[in-house]
């Protein structure tokens, strides 16, 4: 089976949601890495405090055929993909090399892409 990381970068106010949705999508276990922003525009400042959105970026590892299903999730849901003004990003990357992965989680992500087929 060919493995997929998928990664969705939201913003904190959104990060249950997101997780909600990429379970419902089939998707598993996630690890939630917290961070912050850095745009192209310059941050409003308030008392001389820069106001800046903390982002959470969730990692999905999924089944190749899995993940595309969580990723058109994600693109559906209006709230976190607005082209006037972006709530997020999700991408995708192949991973060559896998260890570690719960066999439980490995043999739930086989039923369901059989029962798919």
């Amino acid at each position: 089976m060919r493995f997929v990381a998928l990664i969705a970068i939201v913003p904190d106010s959104k990060e249950e949601m997101a997780v909600d949705i990429a379970k419902k999508a089939g998707a598993g276990g996630v690890t939630i890495f917290n961070g912050k922003t850095i745009g192209l525009e310059e941050k409003k400042v308030f008392f001389g405090l820069t106001l800046e959105e903390n982002v959470s970026a969730l990692l999905f590892i999924l089944p190749e055929k899995l993940s595309m299903k969580v990723f058109k999730a994600f693109r559906k849901e209006p709230e976190l993909h607005n082209d006037e003004n972006a709530n997020g990003m999700v991408f995708t990357f192949p991973l060559s090399h896998l260890s570690g992965m719960e066999s439980k989680e490995v043999e739930l992500f086989e039923k369901e892409i059989l029962e798919e087929l």
